[in-house]
Protein backbone atom coordinates (compact mmCIF):
# COMPACT_ATOMS: atom_id res chain seq x y z
CA UNK A 1 0.00 0.00 0.00
CA UNK A 2 0.98 3.73 -0.99
CA UNK A 3 1.45 6.11 1.77
CA UNK A 4 -1.52 7.57 0.45
CA UNK A 5 -3.50 4.60 -0.10
CA UNK A 6 -3.15 4.45 4.18
CA UNK A 7 -3.73 7.77 4.07
CA UNK A 8 -6.10 9.02 1.34
CA UNK A 9 -6.81 12.68 2.67
CA UNK A 10 -2.83 13.37 3.97
CA UNK A 11 -1.89 16.91 2.90
CA UNK A 12 -5.59 17.39 1.54
CA UNK A 13 -6.19 21.47 1.16
CA UNK A 14 -7.64 23.62 4.08
CA UNK A 15 -10.08 26.36 2.51
CA UNK A 16 -9.99 29.70 4.71
CA UNK A 17 -12.46 32.67 4.62
CA UNK A 18 -12.66 35.73 6.86
CA UNK A 19 -10.49 36.83 9.57
CA UNK A 20 -6.63 35.77 9.90
CA UNK A 21 -6.18 33.21 12.57
CA UNK A 22 -4.28 35.13 14.66
CA UNK A 23 -6.41 37.55 14.70
CA UNK A 24 -9.95 36.04 14.68
CA UNK A 25 -12.23 36.06 17.75
CA UNK A 26 -13.40 32.23 17.47
CA UNK A 27 -12.67 29.47 14.51
CA UNK A 28 -15.28 27.52 12.98
CA UNK A 29 -14.20 24.41 11.29
CA UNK A 30 -16.50 23.15 8.99
CA UNK A 31 -17.10 19.99 7.65
CA UNK A 32 -18.78 19.09 3.76
CA UNK A 33 -20.86 16.04 2.68
CA UNK A 34 -20.85 13.59 0.10
CA UNK A 35 -20.22 15.16 -3.17
CA UNK A 36 -19.43 18.37 -2.06
CA UNK A 37 -16.28 20.17 -1.83
CA UNK A 38 -14.92 22.97 1.21
CA UNK A 39 -16.04 26.01 -1.23
CA UNK A 40 -19.36 24.51 -0.79
CA UNK A 41 -19.82 24.55 2.60
CA UNK A 42 -18.09 27.97 3.19
CA UNK A 43 -20.56 29.35 1.80
CA UNK A 44 -22.65 28.88 6.02
CA UNK A 45 -19.90 31.64 6.15
CA UNK A 46 -22.42 33.81 4.45
CA UNK A 47 -25.07 32.42 6.34
CA UNK A 48 -24.07 32.78 9.93
CA UNK A 49 -22.35 36.32 9.34
CA UNK A 50 -19.51 36.27 11.86
CA UNK A 51 -17.12 38.17 10.61
CA UNK A 52 -14.65 38.40 13.09
CA UNK A 53 -14.83 35.08 12.84
CA UNK A 54 -12.10 32.66 10.89
CA UNK A 55 -13.78 29.20 8.98
CA UNK A 56 -11.74 26.83 8.31
CA UNK A 57 -13.21 23.83 5.65
CA UNK A 58 -10.70 20.84 5.06
CA UNK A 59 -11.21 19.26 1.40
CA UNK A 60 -12.04 15.38 1.27
CA UNK A 61 -10.36 13.73 -1.47
CA UNK A 62 -12.66 13.00 -4.23
CA UNK A 63 -15.01 15.07 -2.60
CA UNK A 64 -15.56 11.84 -0.08
CA UNK A 65 -14.32 11.36 3.47
CA UNK A 66 -15.31 8.06 3.16
CA UNK A 67 -16.78 5.71 0.32
CA UNK A 68 -19.71 3.49 2.51
CA UNK A 69 -22.74 4.67 4.42
CA UNK A 70 -21.57 5.59 7.74
CA UNK A 71 -23.99 2.57 9.16
CA UNK A 72 -21.38 0.17 7.40
CA UNK A 73 -19.36 -1.67 9.49
CA UNK A 74 -16.05 0.62 10.41
CA UNK A 75 -13.83 -1.35 9.14
CA UNK A 76 -15.25 -0.93 5.57
CA UNK A 77 -14.75 3.07 5.58
CA UNK A 78 -10.86 2.31 6.18
CA UNK A 79 -8.57 4.30 6.30
CA UNK A 80 -10.71 6.78 4.96
CA UNK A 81 -12.26 7.90 8.11
CA UNK A 82 -9.30 7.59 10.21
CA UNK A 83 -7.27 9.56 7.64
CA UNK A 84 -10.88 12.25 7.84
CA UNK A 85 -10.52 12.27 11.42
CA UNK A 86 -6.79 12.81 11.43
CA UNK A 87 -7.50 15.94 9.01
CA UNK A 88 -10.27 17.22 11.31
CA UNK A 89 -7.62 17.06 13.89
CA UNK A 90 -5.00 19.13 12.01
CA UNK A 91 -7.12 21.52 11.01
CA UNK A 92 -8.18 22.20 14.69
CA UNK A 93 -4.55 22.21 15.64
CA UNK A 94 -3.35 24.90 13.05
CA UNK A 95 -6.16 27.18 15.14
CA UNK A 96 -4.95 26.32 18.58
CA UNK A 97 -1.15 27.21 17.71
CA UNK A 98 -2.20 30.91 16.51
CA UNK A 99 -3.62 31.45 20.01
CA UNK A 100 -7.47 29.93 19.58
CA UNK A 101 -8.23 28.32 22.90
CA UNK A 102 -10.60 24.64 22.10
CA UNK A 103 -13.30 26.16 23.78
CA UNK A 104 -13.41 28.74 21.29
CA UNK A 105 -13.23 26.02 18.25
CA UNK A 106 -16.31 25.39 16.55
CA UNK A 107 -16.83 22.04 14.78
CA UNK A 108 -20.08 21.84 12.27
CA UNK A 109 -20.74 19.85 9.12
CA UNK A 110 -23.69 18.69 6.88
CA UNK A 111 -24.61 15.10 6.45
CA UNK A 112 -21.66 12.98 5.47
CA UNK A 113 -19.37 15.85 6.99
CA UNK A 114 -21.67 16.14 10.51
CA UNK A 115 -21.18 12.55 10.82
CA UNK A 116 -17.77 13.13 10.67
CA UNK A 117 -17.83 15.91 13.28
CA UNK A 118 -20.03 13.92 15.41
CA UNK A 119 -17.44 11.43 15.62
CA UNK A 120 -14.83 13.23 16.27
CA UNK A 121 -16.30 15.37 18.72
CA UNK A 122 -17.24 11.92 20.78
CA UNK A 123 -13.55 10.07 19.94
CA UNK A 124 -11.75 13.56 21.55
CA UNK A 125 -14.33 14.47 23.99
CA UNK A 126 -13.27 17.88 25.52
CA UNK A 127 -14.58 21.70 25.60
CA UNK A 128 -14.91 23.02 22.15
CA UNK A 129 -16.80 26.15 21.36
CA UNK A 130 -19.51 24.00 19.95
CA UNK A 131 -20.51 21.21 17.84
CA UNK A 132 -23.10 21.93 15.15
CA UNK A 133 -24.68 18.63 13.24
CA UNK A 134 -26.80 19.18 10.76
CA UNK A 135 -28.08 16.09 9.54
CA UNK A 136 -25.60 13.68 11.13
CA UNK A 137 -24.87 11.21 14.07
CA UNK A 138 -22.17 8.55 15.01
CA UNK A 139 -20.35 6.39 12.76
CA UNK A 140 -21.07 2.73 13.17
CA UNK A 141 -23.73 -0.20 12.27
CA UNK A 142 -27.14 -0.51 13.48
CA UNK A 143 -26.78 -1.68 17.28
CA UNK A 144 -23.48 -0.21 17.78
CA UNK A 145 -22.64 0.25 21.82
CA UNK A 146 -20.90 3.65 21.54
CA UNK A 147 -18.55 3.88 24.42
CA UNK A 148 -16.10 7.03 24.79
CA UNK A 149 -13.94 8.36 27.19
CA UNK A 150 -13.58 12.62 28.30
CA UNK A 151 -15.82 15.45 28.97
CA UNK A 152 -17.54 17.69 26.81
CA UNK A 153 -17.79 20.02 29.85
CA UNK A 154 -20.76 21.33 28.73
CA UNK A 155 -20.06 22.24 25.12
CA UNK A 156 -22.88 23.46 23.61
CA UNK A 157 -24.15 20.75 20.73
CA UNK A 158 -26.77 21.37 18.46
CA UNK A 159 -28.44 18.15 16.11
CA UNK A 160 -30.94 19.05 13.37
CA UNK A 161 -32.66 16.81 10.65
CA UNK A 162 -35.27 15.92 8.97
CA UNK A 163 -37.36 12.80 9.12
CA UNK A 164 -37.49 10.76 7.23
CA UNK A 165 -34.39 11.28 5.66
CA UNK A 166 -32.68 9.13 2.81
CA UNK A 167 -29.46 9.09 4.01
CA UNK A 168 -29.44 9.38 7.97
CA UNK A 169 -31.95 7.63 9.90
CA UNK A 170 -33.41 9.61 12.95
CA UNK A 171 -32.97 6.88 15.76
CA UNK A 172 -29.40 7.50 14.64
CA UNK A 173 -29.81 11.26 15.51
CA UNK A 174 -31.54 10.79 18.83
CA UNK A 175 -29.36 7.78 19.71
CA UNK A 176 -26.05 10.14 18.93
CA UNK A 177 -27.96 13.42 20.88
CA UNK A 178 -28.07 10.83 24.22
CA UNK A 179 -24.95 9.65 23.98
CA UNK A 180 -23.23 13.45 23.86
CA UNK A 181 -25.46 14.44 26.18
CA UNK A 182 -23.75 11.31 28.62
CA UNK A 183 -20.40 13.06 27.48
CA UNK A 184 -21.75 16.20 29.39
CA UNK A 185 -22.54 18.00 26.52
CA UNK A 186 -25.43 20.59 26.48
CA UNK A 187 -27.42 18.98 23.75
CA UNK A 188 -30.51 20.63 21.59
CA UNK A 189 -32.12 18.05 19.31
CA UNK A 190 -34.35 19.16 16.65
CA UNK A 191 -36.78 17.01 14.27
CA UNK A 192 -37.97 18.56 10.86
CA UNK A 193 -40.75 16.41 9.52
CA UNK A 194 -40.59 16.06 5.98
CA UNK A 195 -37.74 18.36 5.29
CA UNK A 196 -35.89 17.13 2.77
CA UNK A 197 -31.50 16.44 2.82
CA UNK A 198 -30.66 20.26 3.17
CA UNK A 199 -30.41 22.54 5.57
CA UNK A 200 -33.28 24.73 6.84
CA UNK A 201 -32.95 28.48 8.21
CA UNK A 202 -34.14 26.97 11.65
CA UNK A 203 -31.30 25.27 11.41
CA UNK A 204 -29.26 28.30 10.46
CA UNK A 205 -30.68 30.20 13.45
CA UNK A 206 -29.81 27.54 16.15
CA UNK A 207 -26.14 27.46 14.89
CA UNK A 208 -26.26 31.57 14.71
CA UNK A 209 -27.27 31.29 18.86
CA UNK A 210 -25.18 29.15 19.32
CA UNK A 211 -22.16 30.79 17.63
CA UNK A 212 -23.16 33.96 19.16
CA UNK A 213 -21.97 33.23 22.69
CA UNK A 214 -18.16 33.05 21.07
CA UNK A 215 -18.63 36.35 19.75
CA UNK A 216 -19.41 37.62 22.83
CA UNK A 217 -17.80 35.23 25.63
CA UNK A 218 -14.13 36.85 26.43
CA UNK A 219 -13.61 32.84 27.59
CA UNK A 220 -14.92 29.21 27.63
Amino acid sequence: MSPDARDPHRNQPVRHRGRPLDSARAAVVLIHGRGASAEDILGLADELDFPEFTYLAPEAAGHTWYPNSFLAPLAQNQPWLDSALNLIGETIRSATSNGIPLSKVAIAGFSQGACLSTEFVARNATRYGSLIALTGGLIGPVGSKFSYPGDLSGTPVFFGAGDPDPHVPWVRVQESASVLTALGGDVLLRRYPGLPHTINQDEIEQARRILSRLAEDSGP
